[in-house]
């Protein structure tokens, strides 16, 4: 426990439960696009039609009809197959990571993710006592001369990533880099852990093509409906490879029997009866319109000497300061105008990230993103100025 650090989130979350707060620091889903009413109707009738059942204990591996509705969701978006066996429901995805933790990290063990990387992950394997490699971010992915050189020079357990629209950076892999990795580690003892939270959540409707596609037997897929349904039910999924698969599920029994099974039969009704593809592409809609706002008023009020990623999905912008400008002093001062933003450093491994921000655009309305970013922009000019 010594070793695993507080979720800086969820920390700086109970500071902007103030409603005169505009917060741009977590990465929560936009509350108006979470269909209330559409949900209410699948409870209601999973109560009223099975409601002994769905309140009763249930399977480790999870609801087998959601877990067919995950795999013929994967052939119809990815193209790839998929057992329902090899997939088990978990009460979200991070709990994906800690049971992958649980079954793959010994104390010691080397560990690759990225730079920077997602803070719960890093939150979750340091539970286990990992050896850390970051492998530096560049615009189209990791760089692959550095994850070869780690790759060459320790013997990785595992390669965690985001390669669509990651958490904290935005970044989207190339395909080219999404190959290249498979390379690096085809035929080695690593797997690469393939968080896929903000997949569906890109802007161009365009799916990019799993790692799994490249790497079969060596790819685990962590998923959620957190982003495309709704968090409060807390309903994610882990694909992996049958013998890992295995010992995911003795894992599983031992922490908690299964997931939320009402939760389950309620999901699974919604989905079965709702139009998933048209929310999708609502809220993907939506949260381009967010995004550009916010690019263009980075684009007019932030010094020039700010660089910022231009995501193509997800939730987040990640902005590089100006050296000498410490993003802890940025939030620090933007706090006392009421607007929060998250400071990059709790995704760095390394102790690196001093000048960087992560930005929220998911949760915010038009008004408050115009609000949010000129007193941001004030904050950091006034600090390049001082």
């Amino acid at each position: 426990m010594a070793r695993t650090p507080k979720s800086f989130i969820r920390e700086i979350l109970k500071v902007t439960e103030n409603p005169e707060i505009i917060s741009f620091a977590g990465g929560l889903p936009n509350p108006a696009l979470i269909d209330v009413e559409g949900i209410a109707k699948a409870a209601a009738k999973v109560l009223a039609e099975d409601g002994r059942s769905a309140l009763q204990y249930s399977t480790t591996e999870g609801y087998l009809p959601l877990r067919q509705f995950i795999a013929e969701r994967y052939k119809k978006r990815l193209g790839f197959s998929v057992s329902p066996d090899e997939i088990l429901i978990t009460n979200g995805s991070q709990q994906c990571l800690d049971l992958i933790g649980k079954v793959l990290i010994d104390a010691g063990d080397h560990v690759a993710i990225e730079r920077p990387g997602y803070l719960g992950a890093i939150q979750a394997f340091s539970l286990y006592e990992p050896c850390f490699h970051p492998v530096i971010l560049r615009e189209d992915g990791p760089d692959p001369a550095m994850l070869a050189d780690v790759a060459g020079r320790y013997p990785l357990k595992l390669f965690y990533g985001v390669p669509n629209s990651q958490n904290p950076s935005g970044i989207t892999y190339s395909d080219e880099r999404r190959r290249e990795i498979a390379g690096i580690l085809e035929g080695s003892g690593t797997l690469f852990i393939e968080d896929d939270a903000y997949g569906e959540l890109n802007f161009s409707g365009r799916s990019s093509p799993s790692v799994r596609e490249f790497l079969p037997d060596q790819t685990i897929i962590t998923g959620s409906f957190s982003k495309i349904l709704a968090p409060g039910l807390r309903m994610g999924w882990v694909v992996a490879p049958p013998e890992v698969m295995e010992q995911i599920v003795v894992a599983k029994q031992a922490s908690d029997l299964h997931s939320n099974y009402l939760s389950q039969r309620i999901a699974f009704e919604y989905l079965c009866h709702g139009d998933i593809d048209a929310r999708i592409r609502t809220i993907s809609a939506a949260y381009r319109n967010q995004c550009d706002l916010m690019i263009r008023m980075f684009e007019e009020m932030l010094p020039e000497s700010v660089t910022y990623t231009r995501p193509s999905g997800g939730m987040f912008v990640w902005l590089t300061l100006p050296d000498g400008i410490s993003s802890t002093d940025v939030f620090e001062r933007a706090l006392r105008q009421q607007v929060a933003v998250l400071p990059g450093t709790p995704f760095y491994v390394d102790g690196g990230g001093q000048n960087t921000l992560r930005v929220n655009f998911s949760n915010a309305t038009p008004d408050k993103i115009r609000t949010g970013v000129e007193r941001l922009s004030a904050v950091i000019r006034e600090l390049q100025d001082a």
